[in-house]
């Protein structure tokens, strides 16, 4: 997806994420950002692309994606064959931020395109047109991944990762997390720090098997919710309790989690 966004997307700042980020860019340097699902990755590249004006285009990675789908392929259309760039191509021609969200899911084929691109050469071969591409000054490679997700067959290999800049993303301190809550919501203060108050509980919970602990996007979700006008235990069922697991035991346990902050 190629984004052009006149306003920058609300962010907010952890640390020197940004100021990192933004030194990154000057220098050609490509980034990796790592952490769980929901505390705001792919926010934090749409808001820097914004910030910095450039086209950002983001490819949520897959096991199918392969190397053909990020550089591009020849297309048969009236009855003659054509090429047309894949994403990974269209940012390094135009000069913006290319995104490849969670990339060990990839096919490791993707591998082969995104070195190049990694290192000093800042190269983008492509073997079916005989083309090799040189990245202009504004192109910039962005990477992310989940370090729970990893396993042996879907681990960053070390001669991947060594070639980026990394930042690591965890959940947000409870005044931070609150702030952004508001923030993206317009929520209540009192609804946002009980959310918070209930997400903290959850990710603290030990005996429970989840696959994934709950999001501040999910937090963000509920919060959508209860400013709309639903009742607050059932916006956290929908978007905290049944979002995070199907097993019936489970979600009742995290419903009492929820009903001791909003219950009747």
């Amino acid at each position: 997806m190629d984004m052009r966004a006149q306003e920058v997307p609300y962010y907010e700042t952890a640390g020197n994420e940004i100021g990192l980020f933004e030194h990154a860019w000057k220098n050609r340097l490509p980034v990796l950002i790592k952490g769980p699902t929901g505390v705001g990755k792919t926010r934090f590249v749409a808001h820097m692309a914004a910030r910095l004006g450039l086209p950002l285009f983001t490819v949520a990675c897959h096991d199918d994606l392969t190397a053909a789908d990020l550089v591009g392929r020849h297309l048969i259309g009236d009855g003659e064959t054509y090429w047309s760039d894949g994403p990974l191509t269209r940012a390094v021609r135009e000069g913006g931020i290319c995104y490849l969200d969670e990339v060990v899911e990839a096919r490791k084929d993707t591998t082969v395109v995104i070195h190049p691109l990694a290192d000093h050469r800042r190269t983008l071969p492509i073997d079916r047109t005989g083309e090799v591409l040189n990245a202009p000054d504004s192109f910039m490679l962005v990477v992310s991944y989940n370090p729970g997700y990893q396993n042996f067959l879907k681990g960053m290999k070390p001669s991947t990762r060594q070639r980026f800049v990394s930042l690591r993303f965890d959940f947000p301190a409870a005044e931070r997390e609150e702030a952004i809550l508001i923030g993206e919501t317009r929520c209540d203060e009192m609804i946002a720090k009980r959310l918070v108050s209930i997400g903290r509980s959850l990710r603290a919970l030990k005996d429970v098997d989840l696959e994934e602990v709950a999001s501040t996007r999910l937090l963000v979700y509920a919060a959508i919710l209860i400013r709309d006008g639903l009742d607050p235990v059932e916006a956290c069922r929908a978007a905290l309790v049944e979002s995070l697991t199907d097993d019936a035991e489970v979600a009742a346990a995290l419903m009492e989690v929820v009903l001791a902050t909003f219950g009747r």
